[in-house]
C-alpha cells in the first residue's frame, strides 16, 4: 500500500534558512496492516502524515501509495487521490466536523462533493462506529469521543483504501481512547482499509500489529505484536507486566545506517561523542566505547 524509500521533505523558512523534516526516510506498509507511528516532537511523524495524505508534496526521494505516484501527480490527479483513495482523521475535531451540520449531514457531505452520495451508506458509516443513535445530533451535542467517531465515519465516506489518523485520541480521555482504536481494529477487519496512526499514547501502540519509530526525520526502528512473527523463528520477549510478546527490530537504510537509541549509548559511557567502534564477535555485531578499549586486550 505504501512505499516510501529515501524520502526527503525541507521546509523554505526564508531566504537563508531551512528546516528538514525528513532526512532520507524509509518505510513500506502492507494492504490492510492497522499501523502506528510513534517519536518525539519534531521527528517528522506528522510531516510524513501530511506527505501520505497528499496535503504536501515530497522534497526527494520516492513516495508511492496505493499504486500512485505521489512527486509525479499533476494537481488534478492529486485532487482525485484526495478524494477517492485517502481519508484523514485530524486531532481537532474543528478540522473534521461542521459544527452547524448534524453527524449525519458531516458524512454526507463528502460524497456529495465527489457525487457519491447515498444516505443508508452514511447511516450505515455511524452505525459501525457506535453512533448511529446520534445521527441527527449536532457537535454541541456530542461527546468529545462521539464527534471523533463521526469524524472517523466521514473519513471512511468515499470508501478509501487508505485510512490516516493523526493523534486521533490526543483530546479524549484514557478510556474514550480504548474505544476509539477498538473502533479502528474493527474497521481494518471488517473493511480490510490500511489504516496509519499517529500518536503519542505507548498505551494504544500494544493494541497494533506494528509500530514504528521515527527520529531525525528517519525510521529507527520497528516493534512487531505476536501476529506479525508467529510461526517464524524470532527471538521475543514477553513483558510480564501487560503479557505482550513482541520483538524491536532496528532498521537499516538503504545505505546500511542504524540509528543507536541515545540510551544505549549513554549505557557504554557515550555522551559527548559521534565516534564508536564496531567489532564483529561470534556473529554479534558489537558497539564499544572507543575511550574504554585498552590496547592489547
Amino acid at each position: 500500500m505504501i512505499q516510501c524509500q529515501n524520502l526527503v521533505k525541507i521546509f523554505k523558512i526564508d531566504d537563508e534558512n531551512e528546516v528538514i523534516a525528513l532526512q532520507g526516510l524509509d518505510l513500506q506498509v502492507d494492504k490492510g496492516e492497522l499501523m502506528g507511528i510513534i517519536g518525539n516532537s519534531g521527528s517528522g511523524k506528522s510531516t510524513l502524515l501530511n506527505l501520505l495524505g497528499g496535503l504536501d508534496r515530497p522534497t526527494a526521494g520516492k513516495l508511492i501509495v496505493d499504486g500512485k505516484d505521489l512527486l509525479r501527480l499533476s494537481e488534478k490527479e492529486l485532487v482525485k487521490y484526495k478524494l477517492e483513495t485517502v481519508g484523514f482523521v485530524w486531532q481537532n475535531n474543528a478540522r473534521n466536523l461542521i459544527p452547524y451540520l448534524t453527524a449525519l449531514e458531516n458524512v454526507e457531505l463528502p460524497m456529495l462533493i465527489n457525487a457519491r452520495y447515498k444516505r443508508d451508506r452514511a447511516k450505515e458509516l455511524l452505525e459501525m462506529v457506535g453512533v448511529g443513535h446520534r445521527i441527527h445530533s449536532k457537535l454541541n451535542m456530542l461527546s468529545g469521543g462521539e464527534q471523533q467517531r463521526v469524524a472517523i465515519a466521514i473519513s471512511l465516506a468515499n470508501q478509501p483504501s487508505l485510512l490516516l489518523a493523526d493523534e486521533p485520541t490526543g483530546n479524549v480521555d484514557t478510556r474514550t481512547a480504548d474505544i476509539i482504536l477498538d473502533v479502528f481494529r474493527d474497521l481494518n477487519k471488517n473493511l480490510g482499509v490500511t489504516i496509519v496512526i499517529v500518536t503519542h499514547d505507548t498505551q494504544l501502540t500494544r493494541k497494533m500489529d506494528r509500530v514504528v519509530a521515527i527520529r531525525d526525520g528517519k525510521t529507527s526502528s520497528e516493534i512487531l505484536r505476536r501476529s506479525h512473527y508467529l510461526d517464524t523463528e524470532l527471538n521475543v520477549e514477553q513483558t510480564e507486566e501487560h503479557g505482550d510478546t513482541h520483538v524491536e527490530l532496528a532498521v537499516l537504510d538503504s545505505a546500511g545506517r542504524i540509528q543507536v537509541p541515545s540510551d544505549y549509548l549513554e549505557a557504554i559511557g557515550i555522551t559527548d561523542s559521534n565516534k564508536v567502534r564496531i567489532e564483529l564477535e561470534d556473529g554479534r555485531i558489537v558497539l564499544l566505547n572507543p575511550n574504554r578499549i585498552t590496547v592489547g586486550s
